[in-house]
């Protein structure tokens, strides 16, 4: 058996905490690695968070704070405090991959910052600024076999691509897509207050985000796009941010380019869950978005929502959990590229 693949995670927040909770209960365990955190945060912080998760509950395992990090269930993780790439010894940690995770960089002249510093190669939590500032964005279920070893910057995409680009590739394959409107339901996230506060440009984003449901602004359009460039120039997209904590939904309108039924879409959906078991799922009943959370799939199709305008105008609901499912994507995205590094 060779070794486990060696993670960094920089970024110790919802999803970086995340990531590594999901690799302590996921069949990936004896692949990956978190060798090194990086987190501004203090020790004790770090490790009370880790053990309570007011989402995802109580970690199934034992969660300490050694003298320089994090132990869990006998694994110590180094835990560091560095506000900036160049602060930290990465190559001397015997880091394979970083998952970058604290949502602070964007564009490539920050992510050679951790080239430089000795990371060999760095998965993003995140789209990136543009196409041109990664090597490859990755949506598992698309297009992870362009995964290369000579690759150094690669984004996992965002949850919400990660949710809807496999319903609109399967959509397009079987029927043809003409043009979509997308409206993300999104839960609310920590860059939102819980009260009405001055810490944001966007002056939604400065309104109680348990009190409303607020309008923000979304790359989503562009990521199907990046994903799926035969949709170019027919994707639009807009988002509401909604007074729930987590797990998420995608209202699709989509103009298909010939006539079919809802019990036909829903057959190609349900078949695709099939084909793609642990990515796409498919259910009928009568749910609420707290059935989703914890998660780990891409996507849910609600079949129950699917309906029809005219022969070719079809209206369908997806939910997805924000953050476990997108969690778990970053793991398998990091294994299948460490397997092609291999």
């Amino acid at each position: 058996m060779s070794a486990p693949l060696r993670l960094a995670i920089n970024g110790y927040g919802r999803i970086g905490r995340c990531v590594l909770r999901a690799l302590y209960e996921s069949p990936l365990k004896d692949n990956l690695r978190v060798v090194a955190i990086n987190e501004p945060a203090d020790l004790a912080t770090v490790t009370y968070l880790t053990r309570f998760d007011s989402t995802h509950g109580v970690f199934p395992g034992r969660v300490e704070a050694g003298r320089d990090g994090l132990v869990i269930d006998g694994d110590e993780i180094p835990v560091s405090h560095a506000l900036t790439p160049e602060e930290v010894d990465w190559g001397g940690l015997g880091v394979d991959m970083l998952l970058e995770c604290s949502g602070r960089y964007s564009r490539r002249e920050d992510f050679e910052r951790f080239l430089r510093a000795g990371c060999p190669r760095v998965l993003l939590s995140q789209p990136g600024h543009s196409a041109q500032d990664v090597d490859l964005t990755v949506v598992l279920g698309i297009n992870q076999d362009e995964l290369a070893p000579g690759q150094r910057v690669v984004s996992n995409a965002s949850c919400t691509t990660n949710a809807v680009v496999p319903v609109l590739a399967q959509l397009h394959r079987a029927f043809g897509v003409g043009h979509v409107f997308l409206t993300t339901l999104h839960s609310v996230m920590n860059d939102q207050p819980l009260i009405d506060g001055y810490h944001h440009s966007d002056l939604r984003r400065t309104r109680s985000a348990m009190q409303s449901m607020i309008p923000v602004e979304t790359g989503l359009a562009q990521g199907v796009e990046r994903l799926l460039p035969q949709l170019a120039g027919r994707v639009k997209a807009k988002a509401l941010r909604v007074p729930v904590y987590n797990v998420s939904a995608i209202d699709l309108v989509v103009e298909l380019e010939r006539a079919v039924t809802a019990d036909e879409i829903n057959g190609r959906l349900a078949a695709a869950a099939r084909d793609f078991p642990g990515l796409i799922a498919y259910s009928t009943e009568p749910h609420a978005s707290v059935d989703f959370n914890h998660n780990p799939h891409s996507v849910i199709v609600d079949g129950s929502q699917t309906r029809m305008s005219g022969p070719r105008l079809a209206n369908l609901l997806v939910w997805f959990d924000n953050e476990w499912g997108y969690a778990n994507r970053m793991l398998e995205v990091a294994n299948f590229w460490g397997e092609r590094i291999a």
